[in-house]
């Protein structure tokens, strides 16, 4: 078993996020107090992501992501690069993301590619769950597609209710929110895209 690995999948999910912070962190050349400032997120809570002890939040990995130029699914799931002539096939297997006291659980079916400006997620919301999230970039736009089940998504002020087959686009440039009222769990896929001047601006050089 190699150190990325682990027999409890949550866990090996918090270390991979950690390995891959301090990573970029390192090749950004800052410190965990510029690091802190950039995201707005506690040193002492960078440090324990980067230990591997803490789990973040999905909020917070957006503040980081954004905070170090670099896209959400860049810690949920190493991006594979391909030339624009390969193909990319993806098994639904790929590691998890999940925020079990709410009820979500996500997977990037698509990592984020600065040649297509976009990322997919599957996410599913448990009965009851309630994720709000933060303002993204200038100019970010997320679509929402129900494949099972019902959902909300917050826009503004305003919630829209949401059934299976039923679609929303909204600008993610503002505070948003996604609720399960139901007694059923839903599946959404989320594309969110990215516009040239908020899309990825750093070069990881991941460790193979």
């Amino acid at each position: 078993m190699t150190n990325n690995q682990t027999a409890d999948p949550a866990l090996s999910v918090n270390i991979n996020i950690g390995q891959y912070l301090k990573t970029l962190r390192q090749q950004l050349g800052w410190s965990l107090d510029r690091c802190s400032s950039e995201t707005g997120v506690s040193k002492a809570m960078l440090g324990q992501i980067e230990r591997g002890e803490s789990s973040p939040t999905m909020v917070t990995l957006w503040k980081i992501a954004a905070g170090c130029g670099v896209s959400l699914s860049s810690f949920l799931d190493v991006a594979q690069q391909v030339s624009g002539n390969e193909t990319l096939i993806r098994t639904g297997n790929e590691a998890e993301f999940s925020e079990v006291e709410i009820g979500m659980y996500a997977h990037a079916v698509f990592p984020f590619d600065p040649r297509m400006g976009f990322e997919l997620f599957h996410i599913l919301l448990a009965p009851g769950c309630d994720h709000h999230s933060i303002a993204h970039a200038p100019g970010v736009v997320e679509h929402v597609i129900v494949l099972e089940g019902q959902m909300d998504v917050l826009v503004g002020e305003q919630w829209h209710p949401l059934g299976k087959g039923e679609a929303i686009r909204f600008a993610a440039d503002q505070p948003h929110a996604y609720r399960n009222l139901h007694d059923e769990a839903a599946a959404i896929h989320n594309l969110i895209h990215y516009p040239p001047s908020a899309q990825q601006t750093t070069t990881l050089v991941w460790p193979g």
